[in-house]
């Protein structure tokens, strides 16, 4: 599979993921955190997908659209693991939804970065919410549910906060 094919088949994954959980997302109260703003379009259909609610983004450094960027109050800048660890103070485990598409093209720092990266997420997730994640995490609590029809396996890995 050609890169931009297998680009293609992560940006559909991840937007049948999401509109899967919505139904589910609604029915929970709290925000929902974006960790990775990256250029801004996974953010805006959350804004379309749960208007009113409160989503709260994750960057180093933003480069968006600038029709996608966050209200600075609801933007945590800089490195992920220290900007998590910042909103688990400041936000708590309130999450409905959690969505992280962060990485890079080697597995083994992935595979790293997953280590501390579960753990980071589970201090914000509201027990009852959802993780919607690029990679697999291993969290004792987390609950890892079957794709939406249509998503291929290991595609995309949705949990269910225990």
């Amino acid at each position: 599979m050609s890169r931009l094919d297998s680009f293609i088949a992560r940006m559909q994954a991840q937007r049948d993921c999401l509109n899967f959980l919505k139904p589910a997302v609604d029915a929970r109260p709290g925000p929902i955190l974006e960790v990775g703003l990256g250029n801004g379009r996974t953010y805006d259909h959350l804004r379309d997908l749960f208007p009113g609610r409160d989503i709260y983004v994750f960057e180093r450094q933003v480069a968006a659209h600038p029709d996608c960027i966050p209200p600075a109050d609801r933007l945590f800048l800089g490195e992920a693991r220290n900007s998590l660890r910042l909103a688990a103070r400041q936000l708590g485990p309130t999450a409905a939804l959690i969505h992280t598409d962060l990485g890079t093209g080697d597995h083994a720092a992935n595979v790293a970065m997953g280590h501390w990266l579960g753990p980071a997420l589970d201090a914000l997730a509201a027990p009852g919410g959802w993780i919607l994640a690029n990679q697999a995490l291993e969290v004792a609590r987390w609950q890892r549910q079957p794709e939406p029809p249509g998503v291929p396996r290991d595609r995309y890995f949705l949990y269910k906060i225990g």
